[in-house]
């Protein structure tokens, strides 16, 4: 413990900025992810073929490991940044895909009559009633995705991205000196706190915009 608590004393500096370009890439890509898929959702969501088509794609996704993405993606895009992103994004989509469609198709069809009755065109009826009330869902999505690419970013150290995983790969390429144990359970840990953080911060985003009648 003397030694574990010694490491994060002296390369606190770096275990903030790992941290924040960890949080920050997660961030990122499940915004992209959320954008990208509630659109999809938008326009397959009254079509049970097209809803299963893309949901088969987004699953097929995780069925390819991370490794296996990143070494595809790493000729294409080169190291660093961009095919982290960009797997983080692929990951991400499912959930969310899959709480849109699922959202959006279980409004009740009263309701949206009844808006149209008073005079509300299809986008007013979209973006006025339908996605706020698919809100919940879409939201649970995005927690799950969040959850799930916090862990998968640590692997894209392999392909030089940002993060906390370049320390978990540095302490186990080191195994056997004073500070392996050290620098990949710091790691491993701050992941798991970071995690949590991101998922209380997304439950008091729900408080704050999800309407208790729609719950």
């Amino acid at each position: 413990m003397d030694t574990l608590w010694t490491f994060v004393v002296n390369r606190r500096e770096q275990l903030l900025t790992d941290s924040y370009l960890h949080v920050s890439a997660v961030v990122q890509s499940v915004f992209l992810a959320t954008l990208i898929a509630v659109l999809i959702g938008i326009l397959v969501y009254r079509s049970p073929f097209g809803s299963s088509v893309a949901t088969a794609l987004a699953s097929a996704v995780l069925t390819i490991p991370s490794f296996a993405l990143l070494g595809l993606l790493i000729p294409i895009f080169g190291l660093g940044v961009a095919p982290t992103v960009i797997a983080l994004v692929l990951y991400a989509l499912l959930p969310i895909l899959r709480n849109t469609i699922v959202g959006l198709a279980s409004v009740d069809p009263a309701v949206t009559d009844a808006a149209r009755g008073v005079g509300m065109n299809s986008m007013r009826v979209l973006t006025r009633i339908e996605l706020p009330l698919a809100w919940p869902a879409i939201l649970a999505g995005m927690r799950v995705s969040t959850q799930m690419i916090m862990g998968i970013l640590a692997i894209a150290a392999y392909a030089k991205g940002p993060g906390l995983g370049n320390l978990i790969f540095s302490g186990l390429a080191r195994l056997g000196s004073p500070t392996a144990v050290p620098m990949a359970l710091t790691g491993t840990v701050l992941i798991v706190i970071l995690a949590l953080l991101l998922d209380g911060i997304l439950v008091l985003v729900g408080r704050l915009t999800i309407s208790r009648g729609t719950t």
